[in-house]
């Protein structure tokens, strides 16, 4: 079954943290990553750009329109996912509470539809 785990924190917690830890942290986000990889249980993650670079896009009666921003305000932000394919949600549970990040956010597991596009 495949998972996707949507990793949500601070920006400014860890824009405030000491960029020797911050290093830390995404070599261990990495370290992490490579070992889901190698056992076949990451499919693909990314990080994203911060919050600011966002835009969010809106189609009402037919016309589309954009906003600069994320399009909820929130403390935690979206900053990056895992997308996994493993037996169970209990799996892919386990997998998200080790990931580093979530000792500063939150990670949200969601199964995906396996068929279409939305």
């Amino acid at each position: 079954m495949k998972y996707l785990c949507l990793v949500y924190v601070e920006e400014k917690i860890l824009h405030a943290l000491p960029s020797h830890e911050r290093a830390a942290l995404s070599d261990e986000s990495m370290a992490y990553c490579d070992r889901l990889q190698k056992i076949g249980q990451l499919l693909a993650a990314s990080p994203l750009h911060p919050v600011e670079t966002a835009t969010t896009v809106r189609v009402r009666e037919g016309k589309a329109s954009t906003t600069d921003g994320p399009f909820a305000e929130t403390k935690e932000q979206l900053g990056g996912f895992l997308m996994l394919d493993v037996p169970d949600l209990n799996d892919a549970i386990r997998i998200a509470a080790h990931f580093p990040a979530a000792r500063y956010g939150s990670v949200e597991v969601r199964p995906m539809k396996e068929l279409g596009c939305a």
